[in-house]
């Protein structure tokens, strides 16, 4: 009788075990659906926040902004007013574009980013270019007069590592040189301050669009390398070759990675957006110079051609098709593109080389 009694009081005991593991059970399903919820949202977030950052900034009117500007600050539109207020725009468009700048995310979505980043890069290779341009020849009557404390402060500010995210960032470092942009422009814009100048000379305008030429020729081959292409080696070979014979010449397939072909193609996007401003504003601040030498329409003619390869991107990736093949080549169109704003240049340069 004792045993039947200790049996049966301890039976509500053990039916209570069952009942305490189905609710940690319960309460740990239920977590793990809380936590797959919130990731969910944050996946959903960042997608969107992806997309949203990767529109590319619109075009801007150059001359408008310029005007702007000049009137916002109460200075006045002298030679090289508009070139520098458009070099420091497309520069900043960089840090307050939507999501600011990006290359040097350490988080999602920026982290998972690649194309933004490259057109990033490609823009950020002009500022660079025109700002050496500023330092070593607009600035400077001649080859061995002293150049702009300010433009010479800028110049490193821009070349800083594009990916550094802290001490210092990226960011306060291009920001710097904006700002030593700004102090340039605003002794340049002052009458009163004879130490700021702006040569708008052929010779000057000449040795940036040599740098500009080297950009788009290169740009060009990199594209145009979507497809694979034989390359000759065009190293000249020491051996002897007997009479007769045709000298043998090494022959190599160069083609774009597969993973690195969108990353070329917004790279050249960026460069192409970021020089169509430039060159507008080299057409304002160079005007006298270029009618001269019979060369504005040259210079229109490689706007439009660098414009012309901002029309948007319908296809939600960039394909690779080959040359007559059923898919498109979007690195071969913007590689015609480029191709033809450098032939533009080289006429260009040869209008400014001639009396």
């Amino acid at each position: 009788m004792l045993d039947w009694k200790n049996r049966a009081g301890s039976a509500p005991e053990r039916a209570a075990e069952p009942k305490s593991a189905t609710r940690s059970y319960l309460g740990g399903l239920l977590f793990s659906r809380a936590l797959a919820t919130l990731i969910a949202i944050y996946l959903l977030v960042a997608i969107a926040l992806g997309w949203y950052w990767s529109q590319e900034p619109a075009l801007f009117p150059v001359q408008q902004n310029a005007q702007m500007a000049a009137e916002k600050e109460g200075k006045q539109m002298v030679i090289g007013y508009t070139t520098v207020e458009t070099l420091k725009t497309v520069a900043g468009t960089l840090l307050t574009k939507p999501g600011g700048y990006i290359s040097n995310d350490r988080f999602p979505p920026g982290l998972w980013m690649d194309n933004t980043p490259s057109w990033e890069y490609g823009v950020l290779v002009q500022v660079r270019d025109l700002t050496r341009a500023l330092r070593k020849d607009f600035a400077r009557s001649q080859s061995q007069s002293a150049e702009d404390s300010d433009l010479a402060k800028a110049e490193p500010r821009f070349n800083f590592d594009n990916k550094s995210w802290v001490l210092p960032s990226s960011e306060s470092e291009y920001q710097e040189g904006m700002n030593s942009l700004s102090r340039y422009q605003a002794r340049l814009s002052d009458p009163s301050q004879k130490n700021a100048l702006f040569y708008a000379r052929a010779d000057n305008l000449n040795n940036w669009l040599g740098d500009v030429g080297t950009r788009l020729g290169s740009l060009s081959q990199r594209l145009s390398a979507s497809v694979g292409r034989v390359k000759l080696n065009t190293a000249l070979k020491t051996e002897v070759v007997a009479p007769g014979q045709v000298p043998q010449v090494d022959e190599e397939i160069v083609e774009t990675p597969w993973m690195q072909i969108d990353n070329v193609f917004y790279e050249a996007r960026g460069q192409a957006w970021a020089l169509s401003h430039l060159l507008r504003a080299i057409e304002v601040d160079f005007a006298d110079v270029l009618a001269k030498k019979n060369a504005t329409v040259s210079v229109r003619q490689i706007i439009r051609e660098l414009e012309a390869s901002q029309e948007p991107v319908w296809s939600p990736m960039i394909l690779n098709g080959s040359g007559f093949g059923v898919l498109a080549n979007h690195s071969l169109v913007m590689a015609n593109y480029i191709s033809r704003a450098n032939a533009a240049v080289i006429d260009l340069r040869q209008l400014l080389n001639q009396g």
